[in-house]
């Protein structure tokens, strides 16, 4: 398991197993939100079987897949309230967890300064430079 912390309560993963649930709520995860779409996995892997092995450790289970090329602001919508309604730290994972890590970037647009959601993905290696024009225009909106 490979976690990657963007902040001291929301951390991003490339794909999960079902048996690291149990770690993660060991570790005092509470909410695991899950980004890849089932298309993109075998059934094993599938945001059903992810869902079950979370439940059954304890933890609350988000879906809410983010098709590469396709985001929506209804995703950026739902992974802002899955992160809100959390009651403790959260991952999320996708493939690499660059998707997990864009969702919550424009999630925090207007919350947070650009430059340092920005900084917050490279520390990680995810470019999000790219992203400004969306986070200045977001945190326009905010204001």
């Amino acid at each position: 398991m490979d976690l990657r912390p963007i902040t001291d309560s929301y951390t991003v993963a490339p794909q999960l197993e079902p048996s690291d649930m149990a770690a993660l709520a060991a570790a005092g995860v509470t909410t695991v939100i899950c980004n890849r779409p089932d298309g993109e996995n075998p059934p094993p892997l599938q945001a059903a079987a992810m869902q079950a092995a979370a439940e059954a450790a304890g933890l609350a289970f988000v879906f809410n897949p983010v098709v590469g090329g396709q985001l929506t602001m209804d995703n950026v919508e739902e992974q802002r309230d899955a992160i809100d309604a959390a009651e403790g730290p959260v991952v999320a994972y996708c493939a690499s967890g660059n998707r997990s890590t864009i969702v919550w970037a424009l999630g925090m647009a207007g919350e947070m300064p650009t430059d340092e959601i920005i900084a917050r993905g490279e520390t990680w290696g995810y470019q999000l430079d790219w992203l400004r024009p969306q986070l200045e225009a977001l945190a326009a909106r905010a204001d």
